[in-house]
């Protein structure tokens, strides 16, 4: 469990690659599912990478890679638009029916090459961990009585709200929760936002295609809100619509990658990736890469003598132990080394310099 924070090795580099979903902008770092080792021990939900890094490939094209939110999102900015009177209370709690005018010009359950989107609800790795369950997004059974599952309100990123004021003058709203009916993943379910950690609720009616969810594909909502809103008082609606393509920049943050454009069909997308090898952890073959037994056995010793107190063993130890990680991190210097070092000169190549050179150029 150490080794990936310890030293970065070659033969831990990999490709993450996955494809899209329609509509969908946002993903997590996938999960390894849970382990149970021999003695019973169980090894619970773990990012089954230890991060993402470029060049990043889409359908084979390469896009910009970014990092930090601030770059990405000047380029590509999720302008929330808002539709002051979406509806109007009529003094009860609801149902109402709203229709959103940023619909994605789709009345149907048509899934592939959509023109427009609107902005999904998420939730994050570290929300999926909580549920205790390698689903992602998080899904419920659709039934009068469903209710949403307790997530962290941190994990938590609405993309649509509803909101309109009561009769004490105090606001209320509604906004979507980033889980999905199970049959119906176009439906997202709608909840009342709370205070940390787990302040978000249910709302009353229960969970189905025609209560407290939002159709994504065609914009038409149906919400029960938490108390009754005053007759004639305005109900306002605000989501982030998108024009849907070919995604030309990804951003990883957060354990997740956005995409911009959201994908309007399937694309395969490409990362470099380092992999965390805890998929070893509940096999026989525990040693993915032989020459790393020594390693591990003179880690495992180390963490043994620590518990248990032993330090002058421990002392003993530690050089030993230094030693097999420098043999082990030597293997992947040779690697990394064995590559030359980019200048804003070296993508030509001597080909291409040859080509010009026989064209007369100098």
């Amino acid at each position: 469990m150490d080794i990936d924070a310890r030293i970065q090795l070659f033969d831990l580099k990999t490709k993450y690659q996955f494809v899209t979903t329609p509509g969908v902008d946002q993903y997590n770092m996938p999960l390894y599912n849970i382990q149970t080792e021999a003695g019973g021990q169980a090894i619970n939900l773990f990012p089954v990478y230890q991060g993402f890094e470029g060049p990043c490939f889409i359908n084979g094209i390469q896009v910009p890679f970014h990092t930090q939110r601030e770059s990405f999102f000047n380029i590509w900015p999720s302008y929330l638009q808002s539709l002051p009177q979406a509806a109007t209370g009529t003094g009860s709690a609801g149902p109402y029916t709203i229709n959103l005018p940023f619909t994605p010009n789709s009345a149907s359950s048509l899934t592939t090459n959509l023109s427009s989107g609107i902005i999904r609800g998420h939730v994050d790795i570290a929300g999926i961990i909580a549920t205790g369950t390698n689903q992602d997004p998080p899904l419920v059974v659709p039934s009068a009585t469903a209710v949403i599952q307790p997530i962290p309100t941190t994990s938590v990123y609405s993309g649509v709200y509803f909101t309109s004021i009561d009769a004490t003058g105090a606001n209320v709203v509604v906004a979507d929760s980033g889980q999905f009916l199970s049959g119906n993943v176009n439906y997202g379910l709608l909840m009342q936002p709370g205070n940390a950690p787990f302040g978000n609720t249910s709302l009353a009616g229960g969970y189905l295609t025609t209560v407290n969810t939002i159709n994504y594909l065609t914009g038409v909502a149906n919400v029960t809100f938490p108390v009754s809103i005053p007759s004639g008082q305005q109900i306002s609606s605000s989501c982030v619509f998108y024009q849907l393509g070919l995604p030309r920049a990804c951003l990883f943050y957060n354990n997740i990658i956005t995409l911009r454009s959201p994908p309007n069909t399937q694309y395969l997308v490409e990362l470099d990736a380092y992999l965390t090898p805890a998929a070893f952890l509940n096999t026989t073959n525990a040693v993915p890469y032989g020459y790393m037994a020594e390693y591990i056995a003179r880690g495992a010793a180390r963490k043994i003598l620590s518990d248990t107190g032993d330090w002058e063993q421990f002392q003993a130890y530690e050089p030993l132990f230094i030693e097999q990680e420098r043999l082990v991190w030597k293997r992947s210097q040779r690697q990394f080394t064995a590559t030359r070092t980019q200048t804003i000169y070296s993508g030509q190549g001597f080909q291409s310099m040859t080509g010009n050179a026989g064209q007369g150029l100098s």
